[in-house]
């Protein structure tokens, strides 16, 4: 794998914490029901401090905006962003720093 490859898997794997699996519930939320059924709840996304080894239930604080926070802008990146352009930002970059 490549670099990118490797870092778009481990941003695929901390990104179906949050996401709806095939049963429509989010591991994020573990067995809470309340956040997983209630409509008022069941589309507002925590950011908790840990998670669950096992199951990637959140644990600890719920209103964390830290490293969590970067696996929103994780999704944002390997959704615009291919690996060609990444490419092309380094060498750029690389060239700037010369």
């Amino acid at each position: 794998m490549t670099l990118y490859e490797v870092a778009k898997d481990l941003e695929r794997r901390l990104e179906s914490i949050f996401l709806r699996d095939a049963s429509g519930q989010r591991p994020v939320y573990g067995e809470t029901s309340k956040f997983q059924d209630d409509p008022q709840w069941r589309d507002r996304i925590l950011f908790y401090e840990y998670f669950h080894g096992d199951n990637g239930a959140g644990l600890g604080a719920s209103h964390q905006t830290g490293w969590t926070g970067v696996i929103a802008r994780g999704m944002h990146l390997f959704a615009t962003t291919p690996p060609e352009r990444v490419v092309e930002l380094r060498r750029s970059r690389s060239s700037v720093e010369t």
